[in-house]
Order: C-alpha cells, then structure tokens, then sequence
C-alpha cells in the first residue's frame, strides 16, 4: 500500500508543479510545434507546404520572444519573416513556372 501511496504523492506533485509553471508548459508545446514544424520544412514533398510550415516556425519564434518579454522583436519578427518573407515565398513558388512531365506509359 505504501508503493501506491508513493505513486500517488508523485503524481499529485507533478502536477501541482505544473499547475505552477505553465509558463513552462506551454513554452515547450510552442518549441515542439516549432520543432516539428521546422522538421516538416525540409522533409516536405510540396514546396508552398514548405513555406507555410517555415511560416509556422516564425510565428513559434515570435511566441517565444513574447515569453522572453521582447514584445518589439516578436511584432518585427511577424512583420518582417511571417509577413514579408514567408509570402515572397509563396508568391515566388506560385509564379514560377512548374513543368509537369509525365511518364512514360501514361496517354497524354
């Protein structure tokens, strides 16, 4: 019984921890987002999927700036990479000319 009653203390003070931190909490949910996302940046087969993943890295970034109270870098980091940046992306893979070559065996 006392095994059980050991668990349960662990768990009651894991999560009165994070009750108290979650600030912390949510700061690693915004960096597995980012993580995951930038993952997907370079393993992704779609270019403009690519480049909106990359604009969510940048506005993970912009998360974390505000939890580090840098309010002015996070507003020119939207602005300038998710606002600027990330749409030239996109505005560049859209205008740009995509041949589509199809194989052989397929008809027309």
């Amino acid at each position: 019984m006392a095994f059980w009653q050991g668990i349960w203390d662990q768990i009651c003070d894991i999560s009165q921890y994070t009750w108290d931190n979650w600030d912390l909490v949510a700061f690693l949910c915004i960096a597995a987002i980012a993580i995951t996302a930038a993952i997907y940046v370079v393993n992704d087969k779609e270019v403009m999927h690519s480049a909106f993943y990359l604009a969510l890295v940048f506005v993970a970034v912009a998360v974390m700036y505000g939890f580090l109270e840098a309010g002015f870098i996070a507003v020119v980091q939207v602005l300038v990479y998710v606002g600027a940046v990330t749409i030239l992306f996109a505005f560049s893979i859209m205008l740009t000319r995509r041949h589509i070559v199809s194989k052989e065996d397929d008809s027309k």
